[in-house]
């Protein structure tokens, strides 16, 4: 009998099915979602391997106006943690400066070609951890606790992937953290879908601040920016994934410091990589637990077991708990503003120029499902840059560590032209002028700083909201006092919500097939 191989062709193609069961996956806020489905599904399976040629496009490393020498507050990451460690590359300071698409990847980690950053690819061998650490050993966060043991039971959490249920006793105690919220902030209704088109009378209603529909920002509550003009506060969504360590690595070797909103279902999955990026430095975020529908369309009891449980599998992880967290989809309105204000964790979304309305999103989610290519999404990114250098404060982009393409497209394109151009790169805790102690409630030291709902009688609005505009909201200060932004947002969509089992089975049927045909 032949021996049971599997091609590149295969293996593309069973990835290309696997890519159904993420339910990270964007859409248009004002599309219907299963139209969108259909199209977007055909668009996957017909992507090709590779696009026609890279443009040249010139990024220049002549220094933004304004501009300083990199090295300030949070530039540089803290002495490394102790564990077991494999040797890795030096820090080797600013990269060279590139003169076109074609010579940006310096990196020995960033090795395709822009042109072959694409849906159809065949998958890329994942990286292994550098560095992975025993129980007890001390984090590089001032007054953290010790690393907890791995041997968590992680079958008591919820089904992955999926809303958690909410009649457990673990969001009964959650439950009792909003107890202070305006009866008038939790009686806002759901949205149908948490899309715009898709709940027309909720996207025209402004007093609900909903930034899904008009890109509105709780200007007390709410970060979207830094503060110093020309720093950029690194991030990554919907990790931790199997890609996430060549992200480490990279930002090993740049002496850089990011933010990880952690998904609580992937989190399970690896703990291990999100203990290595919490211990090489990283601030450790909630993006909730499934990332499945958008929040303004769940109900109160379902929001907070989505931040809930995300939480508690970053507790059980690392022994800390969050005090920031990003809405998937920056979906976010003042109800769910003030549920996760109640349950100490701040919000973060990201930038968009107020000249124009343009997001700084990078359009990377795109590339794995055939939606745009890598030159796309890098040709975006490079108007972000350009956008950047028009405001007075910092940025916060959209960018992910879940797919292969992703992390291709920030390791091998995106943060070197920023490095490049002298831009300042860091985490979003550290550029909002915070010590790395400051992202959780067991090491803070400031406990006037903690997020929290301000309390009953003071959560209606105030005040009518345009695209783009900001508003306290009726939810109060908390003490931040770190000069987050009033610079809003629009949307960057909706999820295409595709069923995780029936994804499963057709995945397994590509396998197979595939082989029987070789």
């Amino acid at each position: 009998m032949k021996p049971f191989t599997l091609s590149k062709a295969a293996l593309a193609l069973a990835a290309s099915s696997l890519f159904l069961s993420s339910v990270y996956a964007h859409a248009d806020p004002n599309a219907h979602a299963i139209d969108d489905n259909h199209k977007r599904l055909a668009a996957r399976q017909i992507q090709q391997a590779a696009a026609s040629g890279a443009s040249s496009v010139t990024v220049t490393s002549t220094p933004p106006a304004g501009s300083t020498t990199p090295g300030g507050a949070g530039s540089s990451s803290p002495a490394p943690a102790q564990g077991t460690t494999t040797s890795g590359p030096a820090a080797t300071g600013t990269p060279p400066t590139p003169t076109s698409i074609e010579t940006l990847p310096t990196d020995p980690f960033a090795t395709i070609p822009l042109n072959e950053i694409t849906s159809g690819a065949p998958p890329e061998a994942t990286p292994p951890l550098q560095t992975t650490y025993q129980a007890g050993v001390t984090p590089p966060v001032s007054g953290a606790p010790v690393l907890p043991s791995l041997t968590i039971d992680y079958h008591t959490y919820p089904p992955e992937n999926t809303v958690p249920p909410t009649d457990t006793p673990q969001v009964a105690q959650w439950m009792q953290e909003i107890q202070g919220i305006d009866p008038a902030i939790l009686a806002i209704t759901p949205t149908v879908d948490g899309t715009c088109g898709g709940d027309p009378a909720a996207a025209a209603d402004t007093s609900r601040c909903w930034w899904t529909c008009g890109g509105c920002t709780n200007a007390t509550e709410d970060i979207v920016t830094c503060p110093d003009k020309l720093t950029w506060g690194l991030s990554f969504d919907d990790g931790p994934s199997p890609y996430t360590p060549k992200v480490l690595q990279f930002l090993e070797t740049h002496d850089l410091t990011g933010t990880f909103f952690a998904v609580g279902s992937r989190i399970v999955e690896r703990p291990q990589v999100l203990q290595a990026t919490y211990m090489a430095g990283h601030h450790i975020a909630v993006h909730t637990w499934s990332h499945s529908v958008p929040l303004t369309a769940l109900t109160n009891e379902q929001v907070v077991a989505e931040l809930g449980w995300s939480r508690q599998a970053i507790f059980e992880t690392l022994g800390v708990s969050p005090l920031y967290w990003r809405p998937p989809w920056g979906d976010i309105d003042n109800r769910v503003r003030a549920i996760s204000l109640a349950m100490g964790m701040r919000p973060i979304i990201w930038t968009r120029n107020p000249a124009d309305l343009a997001q700084f999103d990078t359009n990377d989610w795109k590339v794995p499902g055939g939606i745009v290519t890598g030159q796309q999404s890098f040709q975006q990114f490079q108007s972000i840059l350009t956008n950047a250098t028009t405001l007075n404060t910092g940025f916060i982009v959209l960018q992910h560590d879940l797919f292969e393409q992703e992390v291709d497209l920030s390791t091998g394109y995106s943060i070197p032209a920023a490095l490049a151009a002298n831009f300042h790169l860091m985490d979003i805790n550290r550029c909002q002028h915070n010590d790395p102690s400051a992202a959780y409630l067991e090491t803070i030291t400031n406990k006037s700083a903690i997020p929290t709902y301000p309390g009953a009688g003071s959560g209606s609005s105030n005040s009518s909201s345009s695209g783009g505009s900001t508003k306290n909201g009726g939810l109060g200060t908390s003490g931040n006092g770190n000069g987050s932004s009033s610079s809003g947002s629009t949307s960057g969509g909706a999820p295409i919500k595709v069923g995780l089992e029936y994804a499963s089975f057709v995945a397994l049927l590509a396998v197979f097939f595939s082989a029987l045909l070789l």
